[in-house]
């Protein structure tokens, strides 16, 4: 490919919109354009990445004996509603109608079109396990697209399902996607980590994720170094104690004018009392009604945790004027006394810690002191619903380590499902015995555009972009420093047509510009190496460059044997490693 042929468009500017390096890297170097918020286009630069990604994700798939399909975009509602999912999606499901008042979704995943179609495919157990993927555009309606192809409207993902007899076998199916997932990693060549993850709006029983490291990631993840645990911060434990100082005795409750403190930092200030002596109280809705949480103050809630516990992914923290509205109170107010009994009161165990605390009133500028959980306030329910901390104990029994904390961003995720779809959506099989049973099934999602993003965001510098090899727009660049010399131009092109021809993936910069802006825009675009023909030709020598170094290295260059420095490419090539400059 020819530099002066090719489409991209590079920006000397950052964009004004930009809220990560890995998006304003990728405007910047001509890799997409934004077309509104959480929605963009590929420009041929993008695109050529997009696809080697998806080129390496097909190739794992079909390695473990995944079948491509293709499902459609569009859901009827019905199918959503068999499974309660309409409602408990919650608002990032793009609805809409037809001309005849009928409702769709765009769709998000596809557990429920894949479950519809094979329930009437797969009758019989002669024909399980069978394994199918496909590559294709989702939509959610994001409530704050950001961070570019990281957090999208609209994205381009690779969706697997498998459908068994038996959990023995969806397990043994599960550990074949999560060896192929690693494997795509590694291909891939970016730092990574595998971590217990939550099985959030998907369901099921069991979920890995799969992060690509970056310190600027979205995703927290809290690691084991002595035994190898990992989880992502929604379903990370501890075996942090909750135990009460037994030598202090218990108060009596009073009730205490806190003006206009309302907050946690501002109670705890005014009553000049620590904040692992308040108690929050925090109500949320859902589809079922209100539902209040309380927590140590010094701790923050995991609403992945109590939608887990309570079974219901509607659930969602209230917003002040719906609590307002419903209970004529500010927030800061709020406790569990004197609260309706028909809200379930559900407490984290740090709250076991705590005697004489501090709670809402429920009274405007009024706190109650001296506050001690079961004796004061009723709690029908005590789970582990915080996000934990650094520094806690490892939760494996065996281990007496810490927990450390570090940073990553989802790229991929795998779900044990077991029967959640099919049994709703009576999709059966007729077993060994004649019996009826639903299937058994298995999930796998991989977000091929969240990938691109993901890995700038890992592999980058103040130059630009570092692609790992498997997935550069192009491995090397041939850069004649001017265009006026004739030596230059004309062994530049022979190599540009002989490296060509041993099928490498390669550009030439033949636009009549200076030579740093040739240097710029390729370092920017991110390709690992550069060949530059310049002022050394005379002497008989061409200058090396991986993306990676600092400086470069002269190669003795004969045309008359041109296969040997096709031969000294390919080993510098050999040592590209682009990690050695990660943002992780």
């Amino acid at each position: 490919m020819r530099f002066s042929d090719f489409y991209a468009p590079t920006l000397k500017e950052a964009p004004s919109d930009s809220d990560i390096k890995s998006y304003e890297l990728l405007i910047r170097g001509g890799f997409i354009r934004k077309i509104s918020s959480g929605v963009y286009s590929y420009l041929p630069l993008g695109w050529k990445v997009i696809r080697k990604i998806e080129s390496i994700v097909r190739e794992e798939m079909e390695n473990i004996g995944s079948q491509e399909i293709m499902l459609p975009i569009i859901h009827p509602a019905e199918l959503w509603k068999m499974t309660g999912r309409w409602d408990d999606y919650g608002p990032e499901l793009m609805k809409l109608k037809d001309r005849h008042d009928r409702e769709f979704t765009l769709g998000p995943t596809h557990e429920e079109i894949v479950t519809f179609l094979m329930k009437n495919e797969l009758r019989s157990y002669k024909q399980l396990p069978l394994n199918v993927f496909q590559i294709a555009t989702k939509f959610r309606d994001e409530i704050r697209p950001r961070f570019g192809v990281l957090r999208a409207r609209e994205f381009i993902m690779k969706d697997a399902y498998t459908f068994h007899t038996n959990y023995d076998s969806l397990r043994d199916y599960y550990m074949k996607f999560y060896q192929a997932y690693e494997n795509i990693l590694k291909r891939i060549g970016a730092k990574y980590v595998v971590v217990e993850a939550d099985t959030g709006a998907i369901g099921g029983s069991f979920s890995h994720e799969f992060h690509v490291l970056a310190k600027n990631g979205e995703g927290r993840i809290f690691y084991c170094e002595e035994c190898g645990y990992a989880a992502s911060d929604e379903k990370a434990k501890s075996k942090e104690k909750f135990i009460p100082d037994e030598s202090e005795p218990i108060k009596e409750i009073q009730k205490v004018d806190t003006k206009e403190a309302k907050t946690i930092e501002e109670v705890s200030k005014f009553l000049e009392i620590s904040k692992d002596k308040l108690i929050k109280s925090i109500l949320l809705k859902s589809n079922n009604g209100w539902v209040m949480a309380l927590i140590r103050g010094d701790y923050e809630i995991n609403v992945a945790k109590l939608r887990t516990i309570l079974q219901d992914q509607t659930i969602d923290i209230a917003e002040a004027e719906e609590v307002y509205k419903k209970f004529k109170l500010n927030v800061g107010n709020i406790g569990p006394i004197n609260i309706p009994e028909d809200i379930k009161i559900v407490a984290d165990l740090s709250i076991k810690s705590i005697k004489n605390g501090v709670i809402g009133a429920m009274e405007e500028k009024k706190h109650y002191i001296n506050a001690t959980p079961y004796q004061d306030f009723r709690i029908d329910l005590m789970e582990d619903i915080r996000y934990i901390k650094e520094g806690e104990k490892c939760p494996n029994e065996s281990c007496d380590s810490i927990l450390k904390l570090t940073k990553g961003i989802e790229v991929g995720q795998i779900f044990e499902l077991g029967n959640k779809y099919s049994s709703k959506m009576a999709a059966l099989f007729t077993d060994e015995d004649g019996k009826q049973k639903p299937y058994i099934m298995g999930c796998y999602g991989w977000g091929v555009s969240r990938t691109l993003g993901a890995v700038v965001e890992q592999l980058n510098d103040e130059n630009g972009i570092l692609w790992p090899k498997s997935i550069a727009p192009f491995e090397v660049a041939i850069i004649p420093v001017t265009m006026n010399d004739m030596n230059i131009v004309e062994t530049s092109e022979k190599i540009y047509n002989y490296l060509q021809q041993r099928g490498m993936d390669i550009i030439i910069d033949d636009r009549a510009v200076s030579a740093g802006i040739k240097f710029k825009d390729i370092d920017l675009i991110g390709i690992p190496l550069k060949i530059i023909i310049g002022k050394s030709l005379k002497e008989g020598k061409i200058e090396l460059k991986l993306r990676n170094e600092e400086k470069s290295s002269l190669i003795e260059f004969n045309e008359n044997n041109i296969e040997e420095f096709y031969h000294k490419v390919t080993e510098k090539l050999k040592d590209y490693d682009p990690t050695t400059v990660s943002n992780v």
